[in-house]
Protein backbone atom coordinates (compact mmCIF):
# COMPACT_ATOMS: atom_id res chain seq x y z
CA UNK A 1 0.00 0.00 0.00
CA UNK A 2 0.63 3.66 -0.13
CA UNK A 3 3.68 5.11 2.02
CA UNK A 4 0.84 7.72 2.78
CA UNK A 5 -1.23 4.69 4.68
CA UNK A 6 1.21 2.90 5.68
CA UNK A 7 2.79 5.91 8.08
CA UNK A 8 -0.78 5.81 9.58
CA UNK A 9 -0.92 2.65 11.04
CA UNK A 10 -2.21 2.12 14.93
CA UNK A 11 0.17 0.14 16.79
CA UNK A 12 -2.20 -2.56 17.70
CA UNK A 13 -2.01 -6.37 18.13
CA UNK A 14 -5.02 -7.97 19.05
CA UNK A 15 -5.31 -11.44 20.20
CA UNK A 16 -5.84 -13.79 17.55
CA UNK A 17 -9.55 -16.02 17.96
CA UNK A 18 -8.88 -19.27 16.64
CA UNK A 19 -12.40 -20.59 16.56
CA UNK A 20 -16.14 -19.73 16.46
CA UNK A 21 -16.83 -21.43 20.37
CA UNK A 22 -13.74 -18.96 21.46
CA UNK A 23 -15.87 -16.37 19.24
CA UNK A 24 -18.64 -16.59 21.55
CA UNK A 25 -16.71 -17.31 24.54
CA UNK A 26 -14.59 -14.18 24.05
CA UNK A 27 -18.20 -12.47 23.15
CA UNK A 28 -20.05 -13.58 26.49
CA UNK A 29 -17.04 -12.12 28.44
CA UNK A 30 -16.88 -8.76 27.38
CA UNK A 31 -20.35 -8.28 27.29
CA UNK A 32 -20.13 -9.49 31.29
CA UNK A 33 -17.99 -6.33 31.67
CA UNK A 34 -20.05 -3.93 29.76
CA UNK A 35 -23.24 -4.67 30.86
CA UNK A 36 -23.07 -2.94 34.23
CA UNK A 37 -21.95 0.30 32.72
CA UNK A 38 -24.35 0.32 30.17
CA UNK A 39 -27.41 2.57 31.93
CA UNK A 40 -24.58 4.92 32.86
CA UNK A 41 -23.04 5.62 29.28
CA UNK A 42 -26.62 6.09 28.53
CA UNK A 43 -28.00 8.71 30.92
CA UNK A 44 -24.41 10.72 30.76
CA UNK A 45 -24.01 9.88 27.15
CA UNK A 46 -20.89 8.94 27.67
CA UNK A 47 -19.22 7.42 25.00
CA UNK A 48 -17.03 3.74 24.99
CA UNK A 49 -13.48 4.47 24.13
CA UNK A 50 -11.75 1.80 26.77
CA UNK A 51 -14.58 -0.56 25.54
CA UNK A 52 -14.05 -0.62 21.75
CA UNK A 53 -10.38 -0.88 22.79
CA UNK A 54 -10.97 -3.90 24.94
CA UNK A 55 -13.32 -4.98 21.64
CA UNK A 56 -10.23 -4.67 19.29
CA UNK A 57 -8.02 -6.29 21.91
CA UNK A 58 -10.16 -9.10 21.83
CA UNK A 59 -9.78 -10.20 18.29
CA UNK A 60 -13.46 -10.27 17.70
CA UNK A 61 -13.06 -7.56 15.05
CA UNK A 62 -11.01 -9.97 13.12
CA UNK A 63 -13.22 -13.01 12.91
CA UNK A 64 -14.66 -12.55 9.55
CA UNK A 65 -11.11 -12.27 7.90
CA UNK A 66 -10.84 -14.86 5.19
CA UNK A 67 -8.45 -17.75 6.26
CA UNK A 68 -6.79 -17.16 3.14
CA UNK A 69 -5.61 -13.53 4.73
CA UNK A 70 -4.78 -15.35 8.20
CA UNK A 71 -8.59 -15.50 9.66
CA UNK A 72 -11.02 -17.51 10.45
CA UNK A 73 -13.87 -16.57 8.29
CA UNK A 74 -16.67 -17.41 11.13
CA UNK A 75 -19.97 -18.49 10.01
CA UNK A 76 -22.35 -15.66 9.55
CA UNK A 77 -24.45 -17.21 12.09
CA UNK A 78 -21.94 -16.87 14.76
CA UNK A 79 -21.19 -13.36 13.47
CA UNK A 80 -24.93 -12.55 14.64
CA UNK A 81 -24.99 -14.28 17.57
CA UNK A 82 -21.76 -12.07 18.51
CA UNK A 83 -23.20 -8.98 17.55
CA UNK A 84 -26.77 -10.08 19.47
CA UNK A 85 -24.48 -11.06 22.22
CA UNK A 86 -22.71 -7.82 22.62
CA UNK A 87 -26.07 -5.45 21.96
CA UNK A 88 -27.65 -7.46 25.26
CA UNK A 89 -24.84 -5.83 26.95
CA UNK A 90 -24.93 -2.93 25.42
CA UNK A 91 -26.92 -2.26 22.59
CA UNK A 92 -24.56 0.88 21.09
CA UNK A 93 -21.40 -0.81 21.36
CA UNK A 94 -23.22 -3.97 19.91
CA UNK A 95 -24.22 -1.24 16.85
CA UNK A 96 -20.77 0.29 16.06
CA UNK A 97 -18.66 -2.72 14.71
CA UNK A 98 -21.76 -3.34 12.22
CA UNK A 99 -20.16 -1.13 9.74
CA UNK A 100 -17.09 -2.87 10.01
CA UNK A 101 -18.04 -5.98 8.90
CA UNK A 102 -19.99 -4.36 6.01
CA UNK A 103 -16.93 -2.81 5.29
CA UNK A 104 -14.99 -6.32 5.52
CA UNK A 105 -17.18 -7.90 3.43
CA UNK A 106 -17.15 -5.13 0.22
CA UNK A 107 -13.31 -5.09 0.61
CA UNK A 108 -13.93 -9.35 0.26
CA UNK A 109 -16.19 -8.93 -2.79
CA UNK A 110 -14.51 -6.22 -4.48
CA UNK A 111 -11.07 -5.19 -3.29
CA UNK A 112 -7.75 -5.98 -5.09
CA UNK A 113 -5.37 -8.41 -3.80
CA UNK A 114 -3.03 -5.81 -2.41
CA UNK A 115 -6.04 -3.95 -0.63
CA UNK A 116 -7.41 -7.23 0.86
CA UNK A 117 -4.00 -8.18 2.10
CA UNK A 118 -3.71 -4.86 4.00
CA UNK A 119 -6.72 -4.13 5.36
CA UNK A 120 -7.46 -7.61 6.22
CA UNK A 121 -4.05 -7.88 8.09
CA UNK A 122 -5.37 -4.41 9.95
CA UNK A 123 -8.21 -5.70 11.11
CA UNK A 124 -6.90 -8.14 12.41
CA UNK A 125 -4.81 -6.26 14.40
CA UNK A 126 -7.45 -4.38 16.13
CA UNK A 127 -7.88 -1.64 13.76
CA UNK A 128 -11.35 -0.49 13.61
CA UNK A 129 -13.17 0.41 10.34
CA UNK A 130 -16.14 3.31 10.41
CA UNK A 131 -18.50 4.18 7.62
CA UNK A 132 -19.20 7.76 5.71
CA UNK A 133 -21.91 6.32 3.87
CA UNK A 134 -25.01 8.31 4.69
CA UNK A 135 -26.50 11.85 3.65
CA UNK A 136 -29.17 13.94 4.54
CA UNK A 137 -30.97 16.34 1.79
CA UNK A 138 -30.98 13.90 -1.19
CA UNK A 139 -33.34 12.40 -3.17
CA UNK A 140 -33.91 9.00 -1.28
CA UNK A 141 -31.57 7.28 0.83
CA UNK A 142 -29.77 5.76 -1.79
CA UNK A 143 -28.98 9.07 -3.30
CA UNK A 144 -25.04 10.60 -2.67
CA UNK A 145 -23.76 14.14 -3.27
CA UNK A 146 -20.40 13.55 -2.21
CA UNK A 147 -18.00 13.24 -4.90
CA UNK A 148 -14.28 11.80 -5.78
CA UNK A 149 -12.18 13.03 -8.18
CA UNK A 150 -9.00 12.49 -9.84
CA UNK A 151 -6.23 14.19 -8.76
CA UNK A 152 -3.02 13.65 -10.10
CA UNK A 153 -1.89 9.54 -9.34
CA UNK A 154 -4.82 9.82 -6.73
CA UNK A 155 -8.37 10.97 -5.61
CA UNK A 156 -9.93 13.93 -3.71
CA UNK A 157 -13.35 13.68 -2.04
CA UNK A 158 -15.60 16.19 -1.10
CA UNK A 159 -19.13 15.93 0.93
CA UNK A 160 -20.78 15.64 3.93
CA UNK A 161 -21.83 12.41 5.92
CA UNK A 162 -24.61 12.06 8.41
CA UNK A 163 -25.42 9.04 10.66
CA UNK A 164 -21.87 7.80 11.05
CA UNK A 165 -22.13 5.38 12.92
CA UNK A 166 -18.96 4.20 15.00
CA UNK A 167 -16.85 6.43 12.69
CA UNK A 168 -15.79 8.62 16.17
CA UNK A 169 -13.96 5.35 17.08
CA UNK A 170 -12.45 4.70 13.70
CA UNK A 171 -8.98 4.30 13.30
CA UNK A 172 -9.91 4.27 9.07
CA UNK A 173 -13.18 5.67 7.37
CA UNK A 174 -14.75 4.01 4.96
CA UNK A 175 -15.80 7.10 2.58
CA UNK A 176 -18.27 6.29 0.07
CA UNK A 177 -18.53 8.58 -3.15
CA UNK A 178 -19.71 8.79 -6.41
CA UNK A 179 -16.66 8.78 -9.57
CA UNK A 180 -17.16 11.03 -12.50
CA UNK A 181 -19.00 8.21 -13.51
CA UNK A 182 -21.72 8.60 -10.65
CA UNK A 183 -20.72 4.94 -10.09
CA UNK A 184 -20.51 3.98 -6.02
CA UNK A 185 -17.08 3.81 -4.69
CA UNK A 186 -15.41 2.87 -0.86
CA UNK A 187 -12.51 4.77 -0.27
CA UNK A 188 -10.04 4.11 3.06
CA UNK A 189 -8.35 7.41 4.38
CA UNK A 190 -6.95 7.34 7.90
CA UNK A 191 -9.23 8.42 10.67
CA UNK A 192 -6.92 12.02 11.12
CA UNK A 193 -6.00 12.60 7.31
CA UNK A 194 -6.06 16.30 6.08
CA UNK A 195 -9.62 17.26 5.41
CA UNK A 196 -11.07 14.75 7.42
CA UNK A 197 -13.37 16.55 10.45
CA UNK A 198 -16.26 14.45 12.60
CA UNK A 199 -18.37 16.07 14.62
CA UNK A 200 -19.69 14.36 17.48
CA UNK A 201 -23.33 15.75 17.06
CA UNK A 202 -25.61 12.53 17.10
CA UNK A 203 -28.44 13.84 19.26
CA UNK A 204 -31.38 10.84 18.45
CA UNK A 205 -33.13 9.29 21.73
CA UNK A 206 -31.40 6.20 21.20
CA UNK A 207 -28.53 4.36 20.34
CA UNK A 208 -27.35 7.21 21.96
CA UNK A 209 -23.72 6.19 22.41
CA UNK A 210 -23.03 4.87 18.95
CA UNK A 211 -21.04 7.63 17.89
CA UNK A 212 -23.25 8.48 14.32
CA UNK A 213 -22.10 12.14 14.01
CA UNK A 214 -21.31 13.97 11.32
CA UNK A 215 -18.45 13.86 9.16
CA UNK A 216 -17.09 16.53 6.45
CA UNK A 217 -14.91 15.84 3.83
CA UNK A 218 -12.78 18.90 2.63
CA UNK A 219 -10.41 17.91 -0.33
CA UNK A 220 -9.53 14.77 1.51
CA UNK A 221 -6.40 13.09 -0.59
CA UNK A 222 -6.53 8.99 -1.54
CA UNK A 223 -3.97 7.23 -3.03
CA UNK A 224 -5.66 5.55 -5.82
CA UNK A 225 -4.76 2.17 -4.28
CA UNK A 226 -7.25 3.22 -1.38
CA UNK A 227 -10.27 3.35 -4.19
CA UNK A 228 -12.55 -0.14 -3.77
CA UNK A 229 -15.27 0.02 -6.74
CA UNK A 230 -18.15 -0.67 -4.53
CA UNK A 231 -20.41 -0.62 -7.23
CA UNK A 232 -19.26 -3.77 -8.98
CA UNK A 233 -20.27 -5.46 -5.65
CA UNK A 234 -24.80 -4.90 -7.16
CA UNK A 235 -23.81 -5.74 -10.43
CA UNK A 236 -23.57 -9.27 -9.72
CA UNK A 237 -24.89 -12.13 -7.32
CA UNK A 238 -23.23 -10.96 -3.94
CA UNK A 239 -23.74 -11.09 0.32
CA UNK A 240 -22.63 -7.39 1.08
CA UNK A 241 -26.19 -6.84 2.09
CA UNK A 242 -27.07 -9.52 3.88
CA UNK A 243 -24.18 -9.86 5.63
CA UNK A 244 -24.68 -6.14 6.86
CA UNK A 245 -28.42 -7.07 7.37
CA UNK A 246 -27.68 -9.86 9.53
CA UNK A 247 -26.05 -7.99 11.56
CA UNK A 248 -28.47 -5.49 12.27
CA UNK A 249 -30.76 -8.62 12.65
CA UNK A 250 -28.57 -9.45 15.86
CA UNK A 251 -28.64 -6.15 17.32
CA UNK A 252 -32.47 -5.94 17.80
CA UNK A 253 -32.04 -9.49 18.47
CA UNK A 254 -30.00 -8.75 21.49
CA UNK A 255 -31.84 -5.82 22.62
CA UNK A 256 -35.11 -8.05 22.89
CA UNK A 257 -33.29 -10.32 25.09
CA UNK A 258 -32.07 -7.45 27.18
CA UNK A 259 -36.10 -6.17 27.81
CA UNK A 260 -36.88 -10.02 28.29
CA UNK A 261 -35.03 -10.40 31.46
CA UNK A 262 -35.49 -7.04 32.91
CA UNK A 263 -38.90 -7.74 32.39
CA UNK A 264 -38.57 -11.29 34.27
CA UNK A 265 -36.39 -9.39 37.23
CA UNK A 266 -38.93 -7.08 37.46
CA UNK A 267 -42.16 -9.55 37.63
CA UNK A 268 -40.55 -11.49 40.04
CA UNK A 269 -38.76 -8.83 42.31
CA UNK A 270 -40.80 -5.82 42.70
CA UNK A 271 -44.30 -5.67 40.39
CA UNK A 272 -47.65 -5.88 42.10
CA UNK A 273 -50.24 -8.10 40.92
CA UNK A 274 -53.59 -6.93 39.46
CA UNK A 275 -56.51 -6.60 41.91
CA UNK A 276 -58.45 -8.76 40.40
CA UNK A 277 -55.90 -11.17 40.04
CA UNK A 278 -56.70 -13.33 42.78
CA UNK A 279 -53.06 -14.58 43.62
CA UNK A 280 -49.97 -12.79 45.82
CA UNK A 281 -47.73 -11.87 43.46
CA UNK A 282 -47.07 -10.77 40.07
CA UNK A 283 -45.41 -13.46 38.80
CA UNK A 284 -48.49 -16.15 39.38
CA UNK A 285 -50.65 -13.59 37.45
CA UNK A 286 -52.01 -16.18 34.65
CA UNK A 287 -51.81 -12.86 32.43
CA UNK A 288 -48.61 -12.42 33.06
CA UNK A 289 -47.35 -15.66 32.61
CA UNK A 290 -48.87 -16.06 29.48
CA UNK A 291 -47.59 -13.24 28.10
CA UNK A 292 -44.17 -13.95 29.27
CA UNK A 293 -44.58 -17.54 27.29
CA UNK A 294 -45.51 -15.85 24.23
CA UNK A 295 -42.06 -13.50 24.53
CA UNK A 296 -40.05 -16.44 25.10
CA UNK A 297 -41.58 -18.14 22.22
CA UNK A 298 -40.81 -15.44 19.78
CA UNK A 299 -37.68 -14.73 20.92
CA UNK A 300 -36.72 -18.54 20.40
CA UNK A 301 -38.26 -18.25 17.03
CA UNK A 302 -35.72 -15.14 15.87
CA UNK A 303 -33.03 -16.84 17.46
CA UNK A 304 -33.69 -19.82 15.20
CA UNK A 305 -34.61 -17.61 12.20
CA UNK A 306 -31.60 -15.75 12.58
CA UNK A 307 -29.34 -19.08 12.67
CA UNK A 308 -30.94 -20.19 9.55
CA UNK A 309 -30.65 -17.32 7.45
CA UNK A 310 -26.74 -17.27 8.57
CA UNK A 311 -26.23 -20.73 7.16
CA UNK A 312 -27.67 -19.40 4.17
CA UNK A 313 -25.52 -16.23 3.81
CA UNK A 314 -22.80 -19.06 5.03
CA UNK A 315 -23.82 -21.22 1.31
CA UNK A 316 -23.76 -18.31 -0.96
CA UNK A 317 -20.52 -17.14 0.25
CA UNK A 318 -19.08 -20.25 -0.23
CA UNK A 319 -20.83 -21.50 -3.44
CA UNK A 320 -22.25 -17.95 -5.12
CA UNK A 321 -24.79 -18.08 -7.39
CA UNK A 322 -28.17 -15.69 -8.51
CA UNK A 323 -30.38 -18.34 -6.79
CA UNK A 324 -28.03 -18.75 -3.41
CA UNK A 325 -27.39 -14.90 -2.97
CA UNK A 326 -31.10 -14.12 -3.65
CA UNK A 327 -32.28 -17.03 -0.77
CA UNK A 328 -29.87 -15.55 1.05
CA UNK A 329 -31.39 -12.09 1.02
CA UNK A 330 -34.91 -14.01 1.82
CA UNK A 331 -33.85 -15.33 4.28
CA UNK A 332 -32.39 -12.41 6.19
CA UNK A 333 -35.48 -10.28 5.07
CA UNK A 334 -37.44 -12.48 7.51
CA UNK A 335 -34.45 -12.85 10.32
CA UNK A 336 -34.53 -8.42 9.91
CA UNK A 337 -38.24 -8.28 10.10
CA UNK A 338 -38.99 -10.60 12.81
CA UNK A 339 -36.12 -9.34 15.17
CA UNK A 340 -37.38 -5.84 14.69
CA UNK A 341 -41.02 -6.33 15.99
CA UNK A 342 -39.70 -8.91 18.61
CA UNK A 343 -37.65 -6.02 20.05
CA UNK A 344 -40.52 -3.30 19.90
CA UNK A 345 -42.62 -5.77 21.57
CA UNK A 346 -40.25 -6.91 24.05
CA UNK A 347 -39.43 -3.42 25.45
CA UNK A 348 -43.01 -2.22 25.10
CA UNK A 349 -44.16 -5.18 26.96
CA UNK A 350 -41.22 -4.47 29.73
CA UNK A 351 -43.90 -1.56 31.17
CA UNK A 352 -46.46 -3.65 30.34
CA UNK A 353 -46.18 -5.90 32.96
CA UNK A 354 -43.89 -4.16 34.98
CA UNK A 355 -46.36 -1.47 35.56
CA UNK A 356 -46.06 2.45 36.61
CA UNK A 357 -43.11 2.39 38.97
CA UNK A 358 -40.95 0.49 35.66
CA UNK A 359 -41.21 4.38 34.62
CA UNK A 360 -39.14 6.05 37.05
CA UNK A 361 -36.26 8.16 35.41
CA UNK A 362 -33.58 6.18 37.67
CA UNK A 363 -34.14 3.07 36.44
CA UNK A 364 -33.77 3.90 33.11
CA UNK A 365 -35.66 0.93 31.84
CA UNK A 366 -37.02 3.28 29.23
CA UNK A 367 -33.57 2.85 27.15
CA UNK A 368 -34.38 -0.42 26.19
CA UNK A 369 -37.39 0.92 24.40
CA UNK A 370 -35.26 4.06 22.84
CA UNK A 371 -32.55 1.67 21.17
CA UNK A 372 -35.00 -0.56 19.90
CA UNK A 373 -37.11 2.16 18.21
CA UNK A 374 -34.26 4.30 17.36
CA UNK A 375 -31.89 1.43 15.23
CA UNK A 376 -35.43 -0.55 13.87
CA UNK A 377 -35.61 2.73 11.74
CA UNK A 378 -32.07 1.88 9.83
CA UNK A 379 -34.15 0.18 7.02
CA UNK A 380 -37.87 -0.20 6.83
CA UNK A 381 -39.46 -3.93 7.34
CA UNK A 382 -42.72 -2.82 5.61
CA UNK A 383 -40.23 -2.87 2.62
CA UNK A 384 -38.90 -6.15 3.41
CA UNK A 385 -42.58 -7.84 3.17
CA UNK A 386 -42.62 -6.14 -0.11
CA UNK A 387 -39.34 -7.88 -0.81
CA UNK A 388 -40.55 -11.64 -0.05
CA UNK A 389 -44.14 -11.21 -0.96
CA UNK A 390 -43.09 -9.89 -4.62
CA UNK A 391 -41.10 -12.82 -5.09
CA UNK A 392 -43.30 -15.48 -3.99
CA UNK A 393 -46.07 -14.31 -5.68
CA UNK A 394 -44.38 -12.55 -8.90
CA UNK A 395 -41.17 -14.35 -9.04
CA UNK A 396 -39.50 -10.84 -8.79
CA UNK A 397 -35.83 -11.29 -6.92
CA UNK A 398 -35.28 -8.79 -4.48
CA UNK A 399 -33.20 -5.73 -5.66
CA UNK A 400 -29.43 -5.88 -5.20
CA UNK A 401 -28.51 -3.23 -1.97
CA UNK A 402 -26.85 -2.67 1.42
CA UNK A 403 -30.44 -3.18 3.06
CA UNK A 404 -30.79 -7.01 1.52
Amino acid sequence: MSSAHQLSQPSLDAHRIASEEEALAVARTLAADFEPGASRRDIERSLPHEEMDRLSASGLLGITVPAEYGGIDVSNAVLAEVTAILSEADSSIGQIPQNHFYILEALRHDGSEKQKEFYFARALAGDRFGNALSEVGTKTVGHYSTRIVPDGAGYRISGRKFYSTGVLFAHWVAIFALDPNDKLTMSFAPREAEGIEIVDDWDGFGQRTTGSGTTVLREVYVPADAVVPHHKGFERPGTIGSVGQIIHAGIDLGIARAAFRETLDYVRQKARPWTDSGVERAADDPLTIAKVGQLAIRIEAAEALVERAGRKVDQAQVSLTAESAVEASLSVAAAKVLTTEIAIEATNTLFELAGTSATKRGLNLERYWRNARTHTLHDPVRWKYHVVGNFHLNGIAPPRSGAL
